[in-house]
């Protein structure tokens, strides 16, 4: 496992699917206010690398910035060169995995088995995003992360809610990614900051 990656304790990943490059100070604003530190957005819609760039211009100094649905080479080159240190996948490909790691990012594949899972941090992954969640109820979780190097980041994505994270940490989940539950393109600011909220306060009860 790639040991180099010191997350903050818990983190949870906005996953800003579809956010516009105009939008995105905006909302980028209200994500690190409530206390997000890391957001990617996702490859798979027009303007991806542009609403990074956005991002980053205003982002704090602690928090990381990349890209999501990374499946290529290419992907990675994109978002490396826009300036993100995040790669994000749905899926496990050892060659892209490595490729990311040896471009100085922090790299969180999309898992959903053991073979998966220790293929991707034999390649060099520094955790593990657990997707789709709505396949890995908590009891799945608990039994993959029984047999995975100790310590090993576990990111379940997909579903979640400030109501359902606390089965999931006490089976062994160490943060979890966000999507639609907390953005949506065209969010109204004011629901995203509550939902915002709630998640960073669900978040910090789970931590107490």
């Amino acid at each position: 496992m790639n040991t180099l990656f010191s997350p903050p304790e818990m983190p949870l990943v906005a996953i800003l699917r579809g956010l516009a490059p105009e939008e995105a100070p905006d909302v980028g604003r209200i994500l690190f206010d409530a206390g997000f530190r890391m957001l990617e957005v996702p490859l798979n819609r027009p303007g991806a690398a542009d609403a990074i760039k956005a991002l980053l211009k205003i982002a704090p100094d602690d928090a990381v910035i990349g890209g999501g649905t990374m499946l290529t080479k290419a992907d990675v080159d994109e978002v490396k060169e826009a300036g993100g240190r995040l790669m994000v996948s749905p899926n496990c490909d050892p060659d892209v995995i490595a490729y990311a790691v040896s471009r100085n990012m922090i790299v969180l594949p999309g898992v959903a088995t053991p073979s998966e899972a220790f293929r991707a941090l034999q390649a060099g992954a520094h955790g593990l995003k657990l997707f789709p969640a709505e396949m890995l109820p908590p009891g799945a979780v608990k039994a993959m992360a029984s047999v995975l190097p100790p310590g090993t980041p576990l990111m379940p994505v997909g579903g979640i809610r400030p109501d359902n994270m606390a089965p999931y940490v006490e089976a062994g989940a160490t943060g979890f990614g966000i999507g639609g539950q907390l953005y949506k393109p065209g969010v109204d600011h004011a629901a995203l900051k509550a939902s915002a909220d709630a998640f960073i306060a669900s978040r910090a009860a789970l931590l107490r």
